[in-house]
């Protein structure tokens, strides 16, 4: 092979002992989203909303109330609650332990804290026996703030790692190996949890042992980008409390682009209303409809393989109608499956499927395409800080969810009133997204504007 015109051996082989490196780091990087996912799909989303749920209804006195802390709380909203304790927590962390990565640039030992912080409290849900619905709720919350502090880090490699060019293909693959390992994991979970009594385990213990071994697995794997990501140097002399003064700066600074702020403010109202569908979904299949744990990883299973693939559906929708409106009709689809999810049958797996693939064809696109839509109103020169705060929103403002749908169903005792009162969140989004002129946001934020958005 040539050397390049106007470059010597040594530049050429240094270039390419570079980009190597980089691919060796690009491939430990896509591990973490290997790890961590499966917390996600085992645990949050599958096993523990409805086991933690039957717990405390265990520990329930004999009008269903539980009462952490002295406080009386109906059984059925506890896992809802702890779900929005764990966020406000993360919420509280976050800038911290961003401002903490980047002043002292050894972010590798604050990702080990975070992942192992997680992955013991995760192995620790093996102990949920009997009436420990507080220790439930307790390692709920310590690990869910833990993924969220710890994606925080994880996102913040993606510049380091990956020239402009390279962004969208390595952050592609990170996702996609999330959703193929949390399948994986689903599929193990599945075969013990339906064949317990053939590996001659009880049904409560089957689920103990995926919830742990989620944990073990996303401790194990985090090994892998542990050992291949590199720190890097800083010179950055800020105290830890600068995570919160450069957060409200960014926001500060967002009134010179007021249009960029109310899209980001329109992403925070309907997001929230997405990843509380993602966390309770389970809980509504298995307490309203009296469904099987089983079918509900079925279901999870669908919208995991359903959801790649509406991602790229949808990616040829906005190609054509542009983000916005495409972004604007996964809204009103949203609207329209939780409507539906009302007026489910009970013990009907089939209706629940058909719901689950609804949920799936819009959940992939919605979230890439709000994140591509968001990457237009960012000013040149301050990507990572308008996307600080947009991590803050993706990840650190879904409290009032879960806070919903608890208070409501702690009100009215239905899990049904619950689901549909998310309908607010897609409605309220929807109607401030509409408002959002985006070709004038572009423009004001001194992007040339796309032929479609």
């Amino acid at each position: 092979m040539g050397v390049p015109p106007g470059r010597s051996l040594s530049e050429s082989l240094g270039e390419a002992e570079e980009a190597a490196g980089r691919r060796r780091e690009q491939r430990g990087w896509y591990f973490y989203d290997w790890a961590c996912s499966v917390y996600s799909t085992s645990v949050l989303t599958v096993f523990l909303g409805p086991y933690l749920t039957s717990v405390a209804k265990s520990a329930a006195d004999a009008d269903g109330y539980v009462h952490p802390l002295g406080v009386p709380v109906r059984a059925g909203s506890f896992f809802a609650y702890s779900v929005s304790a764990s966020v406000v927590l993360a919420i509280l962390v976050m800038p911290l332990a961003g401002a903490a990565a980047d002043r002292s640039g050894r972010k590798k030992p604050l990702l080990a804290l975070c992942a192992y912080l997680g992955a013991t409290a995760t192995t620790g849900m093996f102990f949920l026996g009997g009436h420990r619905y507080l220790l439930g709720g307790l390692l709920l919350v310590v690990a869910n703030a833990s993924v969220a502090v710890s994606m925080v880090v994880y996102n913040s490699y993606l510049p380091q790692i990956a020239p402009p060019e390279e962004r969208d293909a390595v952050s592609s693959r990170g996702w996609a190996f999330g959703y193929a390992a949390g399948s994986l994991v689903l599929i193990g979970d599945l075969v013990l949890f339906t064949a317990h009594d053939s590996f001659g385990v009880s049904e409560s213990m089957a689920v103990r042992i995926c919830l742990a071994s989620a944990g073990i697995w996303w401790g194990a794997f985090t090994l892998v980008p542990l050992r291949r990501l590199r720190d890097r140097r800083t010179t950055s002399t800020a105290p830890a409390v600068h995570g919160w003064r450069q957060l409200a700066a960014t926001v500060r600074d967002m009134r010179r682009t007021p249009l960029t702020l109310a899209f980001l403010l329109a992403y925070l109202v309907y997001n929230d209303g997405i990843q509380t569908v993602i966390s309770q979904a389970s809980v509504y299949g298995s307490q309203e409809l009296g469904l099987s744990q089983s079918t509900l990883i079925v279901a999870v299973l669908l919208v995991q393989v359903l959801a790649v693939g509406g991602a790229l559906g949808m990616g040829r929708l906005a190609r054509t109608y542009g983000a916005k409106r495409t972004v604007l009709g996964s809204l009103v689809a949203w609207t329209v499956t939780l409507g539906a999810g009302y007026f489910l049958p009970a013990g009907a797996p089939t209706w629940f499927f058909v719901l689950a693939a609804s949920i799936g064809l819009v959940l992939g696109g919605s979230q890439a395409l709000s994140r591509s839509l968001f990457s237009h109103l960012v000013p040149p020169g301050k990507e990572a800080e308008y996307f600080s705060a947009y991590e803050m929103s993706d990840r650190g403002m879904s409290w009032l969810g879960p806070l919903l749908f608890g208070l409501t169903y702690q009100l009215t005792g239905s899990y049904r009133d619950a689901i549909i009162s998310l309908v607010a969140f897609f409605v309220l989004g929807f109607a401030l997204l509409a408002r959002v002129p985006v070709r004038q946001a572009v423009r004001d934020a001194g992007n040339p504007v796309p032929e479609r958005i």
